[in-house]
């Protein structure tokens, strides 16, 4: 991603999800929730993408309000909201939805060209001993960075 502001990222996707592949996406977002994003207040944790109808959907992503006393009484931050994809990528990720063993997951919230961008990926789950093995090799990451400092 170069040239571009990262608001938020999911960064528990990398320990529970082994990524094959990411697209970007558009969202639809009302005008106070892009102001919330870029104050860098959302939150991916938990979140998830759903393809409905022929659209697809981010879901359980939370964006609290930019200003409290200026937003309608009605809205909901963990509301679903539209994902901007060619007719091809919606096909694909349908496949995969349909399909056993892999999940469509956000990864990050961006700025590109001014536009708030929706990083997603195609993951399968690690298992319990993956998540071992990445936390093993992550200490031994710092253990040789810290031998040569010294």
């Amino acid at each position: 991603m170069k040239h571009q502001t990262k608001y938020t990222d999911n960064r528990k996707a990398f320990f529970n999800y082994e990524i094959l592949e990411s697209i970007e996406a558009g969202i639809e977002l009302l005008g106070f929730e892009a102001k919330s994003i870029k104050a860098g207040s959302a939150s991916l944790d938990g979140s998830y993408i759903i393809v409905r109808g022929g659209e697809a959907f981010l879901v359980k992503c939370h964006i609290p309000p930019f200003q409290q006393g200026n937003t309608p009484k009605e809205y909901d931050p963990l509301r679903n909201r539209k994902l901007m994809l060619h007719k091809k990528e919606i096909k694909k990720l349908s496949d995969i939805e349909s399909g056993k063993g892999k999940s469509i997951i956000p990864l990050a919230l961006y700025n590109n060209k001014g536009k708030v961008k929706v990083e997603i990926a195609i993951a399968r789950g690690k298992k319990k001993f993956d998540k071992r093995e990445s936390i093993k090799k992550r200490e031994t990451n710092i253990e040789i960075r810290r031998e040569f400092k010294r």
